[in-house]
């Protein structure tokens, strides 16, 4: 006996669904983004503070889709939100000073300077202080589009464990 699954599968000819999605990516990047441009690009708030997104999944008019990248601006004397989640991402310090806090061991950084935060099975839990009271703290992060093919827990959880004091929309926290 064949399930309705199994029947509703046989329908498809798996091999032209593939060659159609092959299809569609090349007519959709005919026409895509080549340069992402900053001054295009809305700053949002959310419980992370203030980012600005250059490529993220959600964002599909972009010529690769591969990476996650963003730019992260932290207020003067403040903090990012405090985030669980499977590392592997580095940042870029444009301008600023402060430190960050991976699983609970402080690493001071400055403009110039590049951050790596560990790729861990079990997950890493992050949080940006910018330690200047007076000018802002700004970096880049990039990371591969994991989202896409293993979820977006990628096996550790993606908490946000405390949020930015920066942020007063609708909270996602998880505490």
């Amino acid at each position: 006996m064949t399930s309705d699954r199994t029947a509703k599968l046989a329908q498809l000819n798996f091999w032209d669904e593939m060659m159609s999605i092959r299809d569609k990516q090349r007519e959709l990047r005919k026409t895509a983004v080549q340069v992402v441009r900053s001054d295009e690009l809305p700053q949002e708030s959310n419980e992370m503070g203030p980012l600005r997104w250059y490529l993220h999944p959600s964002i599909t008019d972009t010529v690769i889709s591969s990476l996650v990248f963003f730019e992260q601006e932290i207020p003067p004397g403040s903090r990012s939100g405090r985030l669980k989640f499977q590392g592997g991402q580095v940042l870029y310090i444009l301008e600023g000073r402060g430190y960050t806090l991976i699983d609970g061991v402080k690493h001071s950084w400055e403009g110039g300077d590049l951050l790596n935060l560990p790729l861990r099975k079990d997950g890493v839990i992050v949080q940006h202080v910018n330690e200047d009271p007076e000018k802002p703290a700004k970096f880049v992060a990039v990371e591969p589009n994991l989202w896409q093919c293993t979820g977006i827990d990628r096996g550790c959880g993606f908490e946000v464990l405390a949020r930015s004091p920066d942020f007063e929309g609708k909270s996602h926290t998880s505490a």
